[in-house]
């Protein structure tokens, strides 16, 4: 059974695409009406689920008027995006990190579901047999080096 945080993620996604734009502005109160959960669990999803590494921006304003605007931003470029992974990634990554990163490329169609589940596989903690702080090390060049090469 999926967990609350999945299906309001789920909510929120099938909203953006079902959107005409790039954006959709909800009211935070309303959805945590409509899960029957705290307005705290819907910020939960928003700040752990629609961060910028996964592709989006949030805007909140609060007050009695206040919403919350998730954007989802837009990559056309390769060589920006080449330039994001090698600068975003960096010297080191944890495995949830990178899973996220190939997640978020998967989603906009610039993985296919295959090289994804490749690439998790090669990034995987047990995989990466190696003691220390080196396997971040390892699994940021393993997937920086493979992302700009697929890409």
């Amino acid at each position: 059974m999926a967990r609350l945080s999945d299906i309001i993620e789920n909510f929120i996604k099938n909203m953006l695409d079902k959107s005409q734009q790039d954006f959709l502005e909800i009211q935070r109160n309303e959805l945590a009406n409509l899960f029957n959960c705290a307005p705290s669990q819907i910020n939960y999803v928003l700040e752990t689920r629609f961060t910028v590494d996964k592709g989006y921006y949030i805007e909140s304003r609060r007050g009695g008027g206040g919403f919350i605007k998730i954007t989802r931003i837009k990559i056309n470029n390769n060589d920006y995006i080449k330039e994001a992974v090698w600068n975003n990634i960096g010297e080191e990554i944890t495995q949830q990190q990178a899973e996220g990163y190939i997640e978020f490329f998967k989603e906009r169609g610039y993985l296919t579901e295959r090289e994804a589940a490749l690439l998790r596989i090669t990034i995987n903690d047990k995989v990466l047999n190696i003691a220390g702080e080196n396997k971040d090390r390892v699994r940021a060049s393993i997937l920086k080096t493979t992302l700009i090469n697929l890409l």
